[in-house]
């Protein structure tokens, strides 16, 4: 099964924000519930990602009354992404190996279209393998294979 037939569902999650957006611009976009804010550049093409803990990690190293701080400073930048056409398997896989609970899904162009989440991918990979198991144990019945 392929990231595609995740995408609508990533599609909803998708909250982007500049790279020379203030800190305090990203913090007022994440208490709306999201985990994470794909980070873009002016043409719209993923430079990174940002989270709470990023947020308040930042904030923690900044001294006086304000943080006047840019995202781009709290951003990640080594992220993993995926495509249409990568594998449910091996996306989840890559994610569980780095502790990730959500990825950008970005279009040919290396601008993001959505957000997948591991409960999504968690769930179309076991509906699948609960698929086969039920083909299956069809044929092995001969139900509906003579």
């Amino acid at each position: 099964m392929y990231a595609e037939s995740l995408l609508p569902a990533a599609r909803q999650r998708l909250i982007t924000i500049s790279d020379d957006a203030p800190l305090i611009e990203a913090a007022g976009k994440l208490r709306s519930g999201t985990d994470i804010l794909v980070v873009c550049n002016s043409a719209g093409v993923l430079r990174g990602v940002v989270s709470k803990t990023d947020i308040v990690g930042q904030i923690a190293q900044c001294q006086g009354a304000g943080c006047i701080a840019l995202i781009s400073v709290a951003m990640t930048q080594d992220v993993l992404s995926c495509r249409s056409g990568d594998l449910l398997e091996d996306l989840w896989s890559n994610m569980k190996e780095r502790g990730l609970k959500n990825i950008p899904f970005l279009d040919g162009d290396s601008r993001p279209v959505g957000v997948l989440n591991a409960r999504d991918l968690l769930q179309a990979l076991l509906k699948e393998s609960t698929t086969e198991e039920d083909m299956m144990r069809h044929y092995v019945m001969g139900v509906g294979y003579r």
